[in-house]
């Protein structure tokens, strides 16, 4: 089963940066299941509705 990616960010973000941790805290925050996972194909952090 695939995971729904509900965004994703370049992972050569600015040191001390964390804009995937940062959204996916956002949606937990408004109740949606989310999680950081990285895609290693596309050099991406994805942030994917959470698995339960």
């Amino acid at each position: 089963m695939a995971a729904e990616v509900l965004d994703s960010f370049p992972a050569g973000g600015p040191r001390g940066s964390w804009p995937a941790e940062q959204k996916a805290a956002e949606l937990r925050k408004a109740g949606q299941r989310a999680e950081v996972v990285m895609d290693l194909d596309s050099d991406r952090f994805l942030v994917v509705a959470g698995r339960r």
